[in-house]
C-alpha cells in the first residue's frame, strides 16, 4: 500500500461523509444483516461474502472504515479486526498450519499464544519449538523440513526481547515459511513489521488503539490474498469478528493515538530515568534505555518505545513486593496497558508465595505502564510506595 500521511489516515481515510448524511463522525451500523432487492445480488453475496454486505459476522460498514484505517497504518493491503487480540493470534496461526506441521516461536510469547502452542495444537499433531529470538541463528537451527510458521513478538511484554525482523523474514522466505509478528508493544506508529518482510502482523487493539480501557479487540494485517483466505475460513467459522459499536470506539480512539503516544512516551522516559537511579531498584528493563542489551536494534527497528517498562526491586521476600504494590495510591494493579491510567503488575502474582525465590529477577520484577497522568504524579506515587515498603528491601 502506498504511504499515506498519518493525519490523513486517522482523520479522513475511508470516511465517505456523503454516504451517511454528511455526519462528521461515522455512524454505528448496528445491524445483524442486510437486505437485497434482487435475487441475483443475494446469490452473488453467497458466492463472495468478502465483497459485499450480507451478515455482520462477516463485513459491516462501521468495521470496514476501521479495517481500512488500520491496514493503512500497518502499511498492509488489508486487515481483519477481531473481538480480542487472542482471537487474532488464534486465527492467524490456525490458518497457516495443518496436522503434522512444526512451528518455531519466540520463547516468551503472550500467555494465550503459548497455551495454544502447548495445549490446543498438539491435539492435531502440531508441535512447537521455543527459541531465544534475539539470535536469528536460533530460528535457523530450530527449523525442520515440516516447519511452516515462525511466530514472533517484538518486543515482548516483560523482558522486551526483540527479533531482527528483516533477518528472520529473509530466512523464512528462503524456506517458504510464513512469519507472524505480534506488534502490540509498538503499535503501527512506532514499528511496521510488514516493511521488514513479515507476512502477518497482529496487535491487541485493546491497548493503544482503543486507548481508554473500555474495549477489547485484536487486529491482523497482511496481503489481501492472505487476509481474504483467513476471512473465508477461520474468521467466519470461529465467529470472532468485532461488533460495530466496539469498532466505532476504536475509530474514536484512533483520532487521538499520535498525541497519546507522544505524551505517554515523554512521561515514560522521565519515569524510567527516576527508576534507573533509585537505590532500591536493581535493574531497569526498557528498550530505549542505553543499557538495554538490544538498544541498537530497538533504535533501528522502532521509532519509539511507549509506556511499558519493567524494573527489578531489591526485595528479599515476597511480602515486601506485595506491600509495595498495595501501597500505591494512584497506580492501579491490573493486567494490560495502553489506556489512560497507569498500571502495575508484579511478576510474583503468577506464583504461589511459597515458591518465591529472592535470587530470581523474574520473581522480583514489576511491570509498569505509564498512562496519561503527569510524570511527577506517577513518580510521587512510586516514591511514597518505596518509602512505605522499604523495610525489608535492604539491610
Amino acid at each position: 500500500m502506498d504511504n499515506m500521511d498519518i493525519s490523513y489516515i486517522i482523520n479522513e481515510y475511508a470516511e465517505e461523509h456523503e454516504d451517511y448524511f454528511r455526519a462528521i463522525a461515522p455512524p454505528i451500523i448496528q445491524t445483524s444483516n442486510f437486505a437485497f432487492n434482487k435475487v441475483d445480488d443475494l446469490r452473488k453475496s453467497f458466492e463472495d461474502e468478502y465483497a459485499t454486505w450480507l451478515y455482520s459476522r462477516g463485513l459491516n460498514p462501521t468495521v470496514e472504515i476501521l479495517r481500512k484505517k488500520l491496514a493503512a497504518l500497518d502499511g498492509a493491503e488489508d486487515c481483519l479486526v477481531f473481538n480480542s487480540g487472542a482471537a487474532a493470534i488464534f486465527a492467524s496461526v490456525l490458518a497457516n498450519v495443518k496436522s503434522g506441521d512444526h512451528i518455531v516461536s519466540v520463547r516468551h510469547p503472550y500467555t494465550w499464544a503459548k497455551k495454544m502452542f502447548n495445549v490446543i495444537l498438539p491435539r492435531f499433531d502440531i508441535t512447537t519449538t521455543y527459541v531465544d529470538g534475539r539470535d536469528v541463528e536460533n530460528f535457523r537451527r530450530a527449523t525442520k523440513p515440516n516447519t511452516t510458521l515462525y511466530y514472533l513478538e517484538s518486543p515482548n511484554s516483560w523482558w522486551f526481547e526483540l527479533q531482527d525482523l528483516k533477518a528472520v523474514a529473509e530466512l523464512a522466505k528462503q524456506n517458504n515459511i510464513v512469519t507472524i509478528c505480534d506488534n502490540s508493544y509498538c503499535t503501527p506508529l512506532y514499528q511496521k513489521p510488514i516493511e521488514y518482510g513479515i507476512d502477518l502482523v497482529l496487535q491487541s487493539a485493546t491497548k493503544y488503539i482503543g486507548g481508554h480501557s473500555d474495549v477489547v479487540a485484536g487486529v491482523l494485517s497482511g496481503s489481501r490474498k492472505m487476509i481474504e483466505r483467513i476471512f473465508n475460513s477461520e474468521y467466519m467459522n470461529i465467529g470472532s469478528g468485532i461488533q460495530p459499536f466496539n469498532a466505532w470506539l476504536l475509530i474514536r480512539g484512533l483520532r487521538t493515538l499520535p498525541m497519546r503516544l507522544e505524551r505517554i512516551t515523554n512521561t515514560t522516559n522521565k519515569v524510567a530515568t527516576y527508576l534507573k537511579q533509585h537505590p532500591l531498584v536493581d535493574k531497569l528493563i526498557f528498550p530505549f534505555d542505553k543499557d538495554f542489551p538490544q538498544y541498537e536494534l530497538a533504535k533501528q527497528q522502532m521509532k519509539g518505545a511507549c509506556g511499558l517498562l519493567s524494573f527489578v526491586i531489591k526485595a528479599k521476600n515476597i511480602e515486601t513486593i506485595e506491600r509495595f504494590c498495595e501501597s500505591l495510591r494512584h497506580i492501579l494493579m491490573a493486567v494490560s496497558w495502553g489506556g489512560h491510567e497507569s498500571l502495575i503488575i508484579p511478576g510474583c502474582a503468577a506464583i504461589k508465595p511459597e515458591k518465591f525465590f529472592a535470587e530470581s529477577e523474574d520473581h522480583r520484577m514489576l511491570r509498569l505502564y505509564c498512562g496519561l497522568e503527569d510524570a511527577e504524579y506517577i513518580i510521587e506515587d512510586l516514591e511514597q510506595a518505596f518509602d512505605d515498603s522499604m523495610c525489608g528491601i535492604t539491610d
